[in-house]
C-alpha cells in the first residue's frame, strides 16, 4: 500500500513542479496542486485503509484488559474466598448488562409510553 502512496506523491510533486515552472503557472498554484491532488487524498486513503488494523488493535487491547481483570478477580477470590472482592477494588465478574441494548424490550417501552399518555377528545 505504501508503494502506491509514494508513487502517487512522486507524480503530484512532478505536477507541482511543472505548475510552478510553467510560464502561465504560479507557485501558489503549485502549492494548491500538491495539497489538493496529493496531501489530502493520500491522507484520507491511508486513514481509511488503516481502519481495520486500528479496530483489530482496539479489540485486542480490550480483550487483554478484560482477561487481566478476570485473572485479578480470580486471584482475589483464591486468596480470600470469604472477603468481598469489591473491597479490594476488583469486581468478581464483568457487568452482566454491558451491551448497548436496553434492558427492556421495545414493545414494553412503547406500551409504557402509550399507557402514560392520556387521550384527549373533542367534546361534542
Amino acid at each position: 500500500m505504501y508503494l502506491v502512496v509514494i508513487a502517487w506523491l512522486y507524480v503530484v510533486v512532478l505536477m507541482s513542479i511543472a505548475e510552478a515552472t510553467n510560464t502561465t503557472g504560479t507557485v501558489l498554484g503549485a502549492i494548491m496542486t500538491f495539497v489538493l491532488y496529493g496531501a489530502l487524498p493520500v491522507t484520507l486513503v491511508v486513514y481509511l485503509m488503516s481502519a481495520p488494523a486500528r479496530n483489530k488493535a482496539i479489540k485486542k487491547r480490550n480483550a487483554a484488559e478484560r482477561d487481566a481483570a478476570v485473572l485479578q478477580a480470580q486471584q482475589v477470590q483464591a486468596s480470600a474466598p470469604d472477603a468481598n472482592p469489591v473491597e479490594h477494588g476488583v469486581h468478581a465478574s464483568i457487568d452482566p448488562d454491558a451491551g448497548s441494548h436496553s434492558a427492556r424490550g421495545a414493545e414494553a417501552v412503547a406500551a409504557a409510553v402509550n399507557a402514560s399518555i392520556t387521550p384527549v377528545r373533542k367534546e361534542p
